[in-house]
């Protein structure tokens, strides 16, 4: 594309950036989707959907997590309206997992003693952690058994 091509289509560069940013925020949303659907159970399909989450944050092709993750920690206060569109588009996805942990909890599967919020939050920042730790190793295993244990904190 030219760069007339894209301020006539996207208004900016950043604008093309926000485009971006969404798109691949919904494709994380129809990930966990996907997830679920193939999932015996909420805290299963949320759990797979971590793995994948952390599995691609290695490949070439990141996962909408991914770009939302590095985008709010590399950008600056210049950038406020990117930055403001990626911390509320993470915000729906931790919402949706909020939802999620709701649905396990009227299910038995998870305590009750946190509320889902307060439950997302958390899986969202050791999943932040998580991608970090992953890109830096070479251990699958390692990864793996850590997910466990972010899952294993729930019940």
């Amino acid at each position: 594309m030219r760069p007339g091509s894209i301020y006539a289509c996207f208004g900016s560069k950043d604008g093309l950036f926000k485009e971006t940013l969404q798109h691949y925020a919904q494709m994380s949303q129809q990930r966990l989707k996907e997830c679920l659907a193939t999932s015996a159970s909420p805290i299963e399909g949320l759990k797979l959907f971590v793995r994948g989450a952390v599995s691609h944050c290695d490949t070439s092709a990141p996962s909408g997590m991914c770009m939302l993750v590095k985008t709010i920690s590399e950008l600056t206060q210049e950038n406020t309206e990117l930055l403001v569109e990626a911390q509320q588009l993470l915000l729906r996805i931790e919402g949706a997992m909020a939802a999620i942990l709701l649905q396990a909890q009227e299910q038995g599967e998870i305590s009750r003693a946190k509320t889902p919020e307060r439950m997302a939050r958390a899986l969202q920042v050791q999943l932040m952690g998580l991608r970090v730790y992953a890109s830096a190793s070479a251990d699958n295993k390692q990864v793996d058994e850590l997910i466990d244990d972010m899952f294993d904190s729930l019940r």
